[in-house]
């Protein structure tokens, strides 16, 4: 089971039967993910089911319901089932009152619409996906374990139908859309990540229509929102030059870092470059290699040079990519934190989000 949260939501997870809602699920295999029919072993269904991780559900247009056993699927995880603690620790910044009508946004596996259907009651919750296949997967479910809240197909981005207390994403999104906070009722509550960062934004609409909140301490990260079946393709042909070219050759004073591994760094330098696309490798002698591209041409390879601890740094494009990287590194040995976490959150009503922390501030 999940480690155990606040006696609020113990009881809806412990009443929420994971399995029924994730029967089938991908894992990763060589080349790619493979199908797993939870049914086959039901004692591994159980396992994966009421342990606390993530089931990836859909990889690329492919949902893992409409998969075939044996075959092995390329491309990028494109919705799953969250694991139950982050799923909790969203709903739980959500505040949920016994009366608050709760927009779940990004319906999934429908497991966090199933855990506020048991708080609140199906009547004061509606879950929301842009996939149609989802959301009509998704009511066939929730009927099945005793449930009927309102299921819509739209895209959130544009178009929130209805008025909400809450809105808890289960999906970050680059800003707030306008559109959530014209659907969310006077005094309401919006909880989301933003996109390509570890962060966790929580805010309270003001009577202007805007809202204020904060970045909460807590690190989550999900999904970002898309618009299609698929997410658009990685920077492949400047990966291949990035990985041949000679291009401007400086050194870094850091070791090669795995950038989406360190979460503090990654959300800095998401927020204040925004669209860097991070992978990691090894060279010859089994040593990482780090690279970043950008969707305006910018690229940099940084191998590691484990005698000194530092790293060989070969960068091009109009921006250098990794220079802004060392500088937010620099940033935090002198300051000891980056001042994303703790931050200050103000939202515009068309959505305009600026985060500030003593003097420093970004716009999204």
């Amino acid at each position: 089971m999940p480690q155990r949260p606040r006696p609020d939501w113990w009881g809806p997870v412990t009443a929420t039967p994971r399995h029924q809602l994730v029967e089938r699920w991908f894992t990763p295999s060589r080349g790619g993910w493979q199908v797993v029919e939870g049914p086959a072993d039901e004692e591994a269904w159980a396992q994966a089911a009421y342990s606390d991780q993530t089931l990836t559900t859909r990889v690329g247009p492919v949902h893992a319901d409409q998969a075939a056993a044996g075959r092995t699927y390329t491309g990028h995880p494109t919705s799953s089932s969250t694991h139950p603690g982050l799923v909790v620790t969203m709903l739980r910044h959500g505040r949920i009152t016994p009366d608050a009508r709760l927009l779940d946004l990004a319906t999934g596996s429908v497991y966090s619409t199933a855990l506020a259907c048991h708080r609140l009651g199906d009547d004061l919750v509606t879950t929301l996906d842009v996939d149609p296949y989802l959301t009509q997967a998704a009511a066939g479910r929730l009927e099945q374990i005793g449930w009927h809240p309102a299921v819509v197909t739209a895209d959130a981005s544009r178009e929130v139908p209805g008025t909400y207390d809450r809105i808890v994403s289960m999906v970050s999104v680059p800003r707030v859309p306008a559109a959530w906070l014209a659907a969310l009722a006077p005094r309401g509550r919006l909880v989301t990540t933003l996109a390509n960062t570890g962060l966790i934004l929580t805010a309270d609409k003001g009577d202007d229509g805007g809202a204020v909140g904060r970045i909460e301490w807590d690190r989550a990260a999900f999904m970002p929102t898309r618009n299609g079946d698929d997410y658009p393709p990685g920077l492949n042909d400047l990966f291949a030059v990035a990985r041949e070219e000679e291009g401007e050759v400086t050194e870094s004073p850091f070791p090669v870092l795995n950038v989406a591994q360190a979460w503090e760094v990654w959300s800095m330098l998401s927020l204040t470059t925004p669209g860097i696309e991070h992978r990691m490798g090894t060279d010859e002698d089994g040593g990482p290699v780090a690279w970043m591209l950008h969707p305006d041409g910018s690229w940099a390879r940084a191998t590691s040079r484990p005698a000194i601890r530092a790293a060989t740094v070969h960068q091009g494009g109009p921006r250098r990519l990794y220079d802004l990287l060392d500088e937010i590194r620099w940033r935090w040995l002198e300051h000891g934190e980056l001042p994303v976490y703790g931050a200050r959150i103000t939202i515009t009503a068309d959505g305009e989000t600026t985060l500030t922390c003593g003097a420093w501030s970004v716009r999204l």
